[in-house]
């Protein structure tokens, strides 16, 4: 059975902050996101800004450390934790991709998923990657696939664990990192495998769904004969790393169903996946309530348990 998450409940003065929030986008020509990111504190996380992934303008990431981590290059060579080296206890890193219906989206929008990710002791890596209309499926797999290789390769300079580097993302993002751990091919072009990665986090994700309506998305995703290609259930075969599918009820931009039937067709095959379910929330709430002060500490710590587990 799925976990089932009530409604969170906010304190007054959280509901102060987020009715300041709400005449902001009342007032302002801001973004929704960009208000939101404007009232989170970096006093807890280092960030490392538009490291180049590949040689493409795209084809860059933002890393997100906590403050108080060392890097194996930056630990004292004495500095120990029962009798451990600090610098050999790399952080859980999390590769976390936005979404956008595969055709927007940007890394900087995201710093409120790199506070949240690293108030946990995570390191949080957010790649931007080649969208429509400059590519097409698969080839906007390129991008995720080459970051995800980059990150396991380099973890350690930053402080992480090469062997905890888990795929996350929302929507768009989410349908991405199923991909990746479902589909080898796209990971195998990076003499990679979905094995090499610890687990995905999928967070509202279109993991099942066709036939599609939108001109748009028919162009995205390419001739109907080929369609079924680009549908991570279509992938399953019960050998994928660990996953959690954290979908929202009230989500009426990508329905539940893609979700609950993602998870029964992985169980029927005897793959390792976990379903959190998040009463009356919507397909932004499931990405928002990351961000403070609208946040709901028991999603991320769904998150964060998941990641400590694996």
């Amino acid at each position: 059975m799925p976990k089932l998450y009530a409604r969170a409940s906010f304190t007054p003065a959280s509901l102060y902050t987020i009715a300041l929030i709400t005449m902001g986008l009342l007032t302002s020509a801001c973004s929704p996101v960009n208000i939101l990111n404007a009232v989170i504190s970096d006093k807890s996380y280092h960030l490392n800004n538009g490291v180049a992934y590949g040689d493409l303008p795209r084809q860059t990431l933002d890393i997100y450390t906590p403050k108080n981590h060392l890097s194996v290059k930056e630990a004292p060579p004495d500095k120990t934790e029962n009798n451990v080296p600090i610098a050999s206890k790399g952080l859980p890193v999390v590769v976390f991709f936005y979404g956008g219906s595969w055709d927007s989206g940007n890394r900087g929008s995201y710093k409120f998923v790199g506070e949240a990710l690293t108030s946990q002791g995570f390191i949080a890596v957010i790649p931007d990657y080649r969208v429509y209309p400059e590519v097409l499926f698969p080839g906007f797999m390129e991008d995720p696939a080459k970051a995800a290789k980059w990150v396991k390769l380099h973890a350690a300079e930053f402080g992480g664990d090469p062997e905890r580097v888990f795929l996350a993302g929302h929507s768009a993002g989410a349908h991405i990192a199923a991909m990746l751990v479902l589909d080898p091919e796209f990971l195998a072009k990076q003499d990679s495998k979905p094995q090499d990665f610890a687990g995905m986090i999928g967070l509202a994700g279109p993991y099942d769904f066709l036939p599609l309506k939108s001109d748009r998305l028919k162009i995205i995703f390419g001739p109907e004969d080929q369609r079924v290609k680009s549908q991570p259930i279509n992938f399953v075969t019960g050998n994928n790393p660990p996953m959690l599918l954290m979908v929202g009820t009230k989500d009426n931009t990508v329905w539940p169903r893609n979700t609950y039937r993602l998870a029964a067709k992985i169980k029927a095959t005897g793959g390792p996946v976990e379903v959190a379910e998040f009463a009356g929330y919507s397909h932004i709430d499931m990405a928002a309530k990351l961000a403070k002060p609208l946040r709901d500490e028991r999603m991320l710590n769904t998150m964060a348990d998941f990641i400590k587990q694996h």
